[in-house]
């Protein structure tokens, strides 16, 4: 099945910031494009805005003055649904209530050609119960763009349950077409990206709930530890807290209340006291003209220690052993395994965050997971009450030495990075174990749909087979209320055996 000829026309009904974004994308491509929304006069004010979007185009380079005229003589604005029956394709785009929707799309179906594939662009709701409303299930497709639609290359391509395959592959090759890359899904509360991206939000809202961290310090270890492009609290304050809420809210009951999915209490009297973020002036953070941007908790200037010893193999943190010589610090190697450890002069331990607390040791610091521990620009440490001033110093004036910026936080199990990372690697194969979509799809989804440095994939396999289980099996320990418990898929994962080693 192939991608819809250019000749043939495409309808966008709903005409806000979406539908008008998936209109130009289309419209772009080559498409003659119809424009509807139920309100009158919305369909001619987005052909307009679209028009002026097109005029920056060209501004910018991106488009000959000749492809602008030609895409503008190719946009009509409809006043009834029946301007659409010509249509190859009609994409929902209506707000996101199902029985807005179903209604809808039952007056388009009795509107369009029995060919006509019809879609919804729904981030929350089912496909299947949008579906459900039709007579002709099998043609309806999910078409879940992202916001900005012409800027962000992913589509979500989902398929209901009674979706046809020959339906889904030709939605799928036609967001192909327009230049787009469209990643398979079946119908699952908040498909690839809105499923999986949940500990991203939760994790960090967490921490700031155990008052272990304030959001600036927490947004600034993810950035400069985890290397995500930005922080948890920053980008729900630019995507809204409604907005993150409320998908929050419906993957959470969707999934029937899973324990793993719900919502923080903190994002809940923000939204209830009218802090939305950047389009009401604040959020976590104060956007008023003339705010100043709280800054990250950063730790004095500490003396380096005079050596380290390692205990056993530091695993994803191995790195920091040539780091820690170029740096001119001298390190002696034991081979006793003790876990992931560097011993300090004063006999205090330095130990990769691992799901333990510092509270149940004599004299550890935990450090927290990085990207790339060379690149890393801010290293958070966490120490408990009674842990050693000198141990702290010595674990803070070692990273320092190493050119990194240090955030010390409250002792929190699996930190901040370490968790996070955790959560979206157990998920993602819990989703894919599931049938969601393959490996391939959910490393693209997640690099492209929400700008993650690694897909959650090659994530593990740099991190090892077992250390997502590791940290994620030690957290339930001491949270057994299920949120962290490891799902049966990374339980696998865990403990199968490499095809390169033999069977057991």
């Amino acid at each position: 099945m192939t991608a819809l000829d250019l000749s043939s026309p495409v309808a966008v009904v709903g005409t806000g910031i979406m539908g008008q974004g998936i209109a130009q994308v289309a419209l772009v491509a080559g498409h003659p494009v119809r424009l509807y929304d139920a309100v009158p006069g919305r369909a001619r004010e987005a052909a307009v805005a679209i028009g002026a979007r097109l005029d920056r185009l060209v501004e910018k380079g991106r488009l000959t003055g000749a492809e602008r005229d030609a895409a503008r003589a190719r946009l009509l604005p409809a006043r009834a649904l029946s301007e659409l029956a010509d249509c190859a394709l009609a994409v929902e785009a209506a707000p996101e209530r199902l029985d807005v929707k179903q209604e809808l799309l039952r007056e388009l179906e009795g509107v369009v050609a029995d060919d006509c594939l019809l879609a919804t662009n729904t981030s929350s709701l089912s496909v299947t119960a949008i579906g459900g409303a039709l007579a002709v299930p099998g043609r309806f497709v999910g078409l879940h763009f992202f916001n900005p639609a012409p800027l962000m290359p992913l589509v979500e391509v989902v398929s209901g349950f009674a979706t046809d395959v020959t339906s889904a592959t030709r939605a799928y090759e036609t967001a192909r077409a327009w230049g787009k890359t469209p990643v398979a899904c079946a119908d699952t509360p908040g498909f690839i990206v809105n499923r999986i991206a949940r500990p991203f939000y939760a994790e960090a809202f967490a921490v700031y709930e155990a008052q272990a961290a304030d959001p600036a310090t927490v947004d600034a270890i993810l950035r400069e530890s985890g290397g995500f492009r930005m922080g948890a609290f920053e980008l729900t304050d630019l995507i809204g807290q409604d907005v993150n809420e409320s998908v929050t809210h419906s993957v959470w009951q969707s999934f029937f209340q899973d324990v793993r999915f719900t919502p923080s209490l903190a994002q809940r009297r923000l939204v209830e006291s009218g802090r939305l973020g950047r389009k009401s002036g604040r959020g976590w953070y104060d956007h008023s003209d003339g705010a100043e941007r709280p800054e990250p908790h950063t730790a004095e200037k500490a003396q380096p220690p005079s050596h380290v010893v390692v205990e056993g193999d530091l695993g994803p943190a191995a790195e920091l052993l040539t780091l820690i010589r170029e740096a001119g610090i001298p390190v002696r190697e034991e081979e006793e395994d003790h876990g992931t450890r560097l011993v300090l002069p004063g006999g205090g331990r330095l130990a990769l965050a691992d799901g333990q607390t510092s509270a149940e040791f004599q004299d550890v610091v935990h450090f927290d997971l990085a990207l790339d521990y060379r690149r890393a620009t801010r290293i958070a440490l966490s120490a408990a009450k009674d842990t050693s001033p000198q141990t702290l110093a010595e674990a803070t004036g070692l990273f320092q030495a190493l050119g990194k910026d240090v955030s010390v936080i409250g002792d929190v199990p699996g930190m901040i990075v370490a968790r996070t990372v955790a959560r979206i690697v157990d998920l993602a194969l819990d989703a894919v174990a599931k049938g969601v979509a393959t490996e391939e799809d959910v490393d693209t989804a997640m690099r492209l749909g929400v700008n993650y440095p690694l897909g959650p994939f090659e994530w593990s396999r740099r991190l090892g087979r077992t250390w997502a289980y590791g940290l994620l099996d030690e957290m339930h320990l001491r949270d057994p209320s299920g949120r962290y418990a490891p799902s049966l898929a990374l339980y696998r994962h865990a403990y199968a055996t490499d095809p390169r080693e033999g069977t057991s």
